[in-house]
């Protein structure tokens, strides 16, 4: 996932570093009044206030503040009320009033009487105090001075939801009017953007050239900035007007569409565009890795840390990756002696990449409905592996065409409340290019099922959370979590056919060559053309495939060392508890305590982990 966290895409979201605007003036006011109702709540505790009652109070007041902060991501989680507002995360009061908030919230929770309460507050206040102090840690680099690049941040996000393809709702006459507020503060966001790029400039905080390259091609697309608004895929919400609105709200709706998308976000997209061609590339830097800035190695460190959740350090990581490489390697070697194929691992990886017997596909429909069988031949199974299984439903869509070139196949998380389903956005630019052999049954245990719609959808419909636990994404837990899913393929009756076994072998191969090139590409100074030849040498990736995943490293820091690390740790516990346990242990009542406090920190899981018996729950 990404989702990168959530926001998100989360993206990795969406990942929590998307950028956005949101009325300032009205936005500040309410986030000082949650600040002084959080002091006089959390600051005492009143008579007869139980040490529990004092956490859910303070969990409670740090989500909703946290939502008035960030309303795109309220959005993603399902909550309606901020969705015509966006925030300015990246100006210089925003990125103020956010450490303030973490901060302050990190004092009050240090000041509960925490040995008083409950294990699971106590639990939810260990993973909350790791995460505010993980995020302050990160404000002093200053990253807001690259507001997004060609892989995450908020044009790309924006896209999305604009196109109605994404968790912006567009089935009423208020959400339509809560898009047109959106766009408007889109187009001041963007000038946000350009001025934050200047100041990189100005410090020599600057992206890659290549990079560069890729965000100019991706924002003046036609398919966003396209003269003929009726063609722009922002105008698509007004294509699927629902029949049920009146006349004079349809027209309204139709004119105010047309006005917005002309006068404020192509103007937007082509603007910074145009900003990053003529201005913004000339200063662009020729080095592939964070190492080349100021306290880059500082930066890097921090990123590690981000999202592995451990304390390993870069070089440990990197003979940790070369080790997994070699292992995986002589697996490979006995399958290509297994197909009795005479020539060397490269020359394997060459007839896997271009034989057509690979490539079977006509369609993309043909490629969609191959998962869509993987699905009704896995969902049987499940039971025996999980105790839970989500309530939210699940969806297979082709990734939208306007990003599909460049974009990888992830999942878009469902709403907690079951209106939005979870997505597993599939790319297919050519369907008669989509190779067999590249792990299609793994990369639906990963992104799909039980992998991250298991995970992220238990994890936000669990009452028993407090509402900021139930949306906390770590790379190193979430996309572990996925990948080791991707390992348990046949015993979930998978990986039957030799060629989806060899997909799925190589799919771990490509996660234990991301330890070794991300540590490379930004630790030891490699350059983008070493790692997309070891890349290359070690795993069936053609130059294209290569190329598209070392720019994603380069632009997303450390995100890559996520998988593999998340993956050994949860086999690890998994092998350690059946040891423990003996004939105690059940797969599913693991793999349901695994994931029923939600995303934690490795450290926290193992943990845990070591101290969970069957009867604890």
């Amino acid at each position: 996932m990404h989702l990168a966290r959530q926001a998100t895409a989360r993206r990795v979201s969406n990942h929590r570093g998307r950028a956005a605007l949101h009325r300032v003036a009205l936005q500040y006011g309410k986030v000082w009044i949650l600040a002084s109702t959080l002091c006089v709540l959390c600051s005492t505790q009143v008579n007869g206030q139980t040490a529990d009652s004092a956490f859910d109070q303070l969990f409670e007041n740090y989500h909703e503040q946290y939502l008035i902060l960030f309303p795109l991501e309220a959005t993603n989680f399902g909550d309606a009320r901020y969705n015509d507002q966006l925030q300015i995360d990246i100006s210089t009061e925003f990125v103020a009033k956010k450490q303030h908030f973490y901060q302050q919230t990190l004092d009050r929770l240090r000041a509960l009487d925490r040995p008083q309460a409950s294990p699971t507050q106590q639990l939810m206040a260990e993973v909350l105090e790791y995460e505010l102090v993980t995020r302050l840690a990160g404000l002093q680099f200053g990253f807001e001075r690259i507001p997004f690049n060609q892989f995450e941040g908020l044009p790309l996000f924006f896209a999305q939801l604009g196109s109605g393809s994404s968790s912006q709702p567009f089935k009423t006459v208020r959400d339509y009017d809560n898009w047109l507020q959106r766009m408007e503060r889109f187009s001041v966001w963007s000038k946000v953007a350009i001025e934050r790029f200047r100041e990189g400039m100005q410090d020599d905080f600057v992206l890659p050239a290549i990079l560069v390259e890729r965000m100019i091609t991706q924002l003046l697309d036609e398919t966003i900035v396209n003269e003929d608004v009726t063609q722009s895929l922002f105008y698509q919400p007004i294509d699927n007007l629902p029949a049920e609105f009146s006349s004079a709200d349809k027209n309204r709706l139709t004119n105010a569409y047309r006005k917005a998308i002309a006068n404020l976000v192509l103007p937007a997209y082509r603007q910074m565009g145009e900003f990053l061609r003529d201005e913004y590339l000339p200063s662009a830097r020729h080095t592939s890795g964070v190492s080349a800035l100021e306290r880059g190695q500082e930066i890097y460190q921090y990123w590690a840390g981000y999202w592995t959740t451990t304390h390993l350090t870069p070089d440990e990581i990197f003979a940790l990756g070369e080790r997994e490489v070699a292992r995986i390697t002589e697996e490979m070697q006995q399958i290509r002696q297994q197909m009795q194929f005479d020539g060397s691992l490269p020359e394997f990886f060459e007839y896997l990449r271009t034989d057509p017997q690979f490539k079977p596909f006509e369609s993309a429909d043909e490629v969609l409905a191959f998962f869509g069988g993987m699905q009704a031949k896995l969902e049987p199974q499940l039971p025996r592996f999980f105790s839970n299984t989500p309530r939210t439903p699940f969806e297979i869509r082709r990734t939208e065409s306007f990003r599909e070139k460049t974009a990888s196949a992830e999942y878009m998380p469902g709403s907690a409340d079951g209106t939005r389903p979870g997505i597993f956005y599939v790319p297919i630019p050519d369907a008669q290019e989509f190779n067999i052999t590249g792990g299609m049954e793994s990369l639906f245990l990963h992104e799909a099922l039980p992998g991250h719609h298991y995970q992220i959808s238990l994890q936000q419909e669990n009452p028993k959370l407090p509402q900021f636990a139930r949306f906390l994404w770590y790379g190193a837990y979430g996309e572990g979590w996925a990948l080791y899913c991707e390992s348990i393929g046949e015993e979930l009756g998978m990986y039957t056919d030799p060629r989806q076994k060899l997909g799925a072998l190589g799919d771990e191969m490509h996660r234990a060559i991301r330890l070794v090139v991300d540590v490379g590409l930004h630790w030891k100074g490699w350059t983008r053309e070493q790692a997309i030849e070891y890349m290359m040498a070690h795993e069936s990736i053609d130059e294209a495939g290569a190329v598209a995943e070392i720019e994603r490293y380069m632009a997303f820091t450390a995100q890559a060392l996520s998988y593999k690390i998340g993956q050994l740790k949860i086999s690890q516990l998994r092998r350690e508890t059946k040891a423990r346990l003996g004939e105690q242990f059940s797969l599913a009542a693991f793999h349901d305590e695994v994931l029923r406090n939600g995303g934690l920190p490795l450290s926290i899981l193992e943990r845990r982990m070591g101290q969970w018996t069957p009867d604890a729950n």
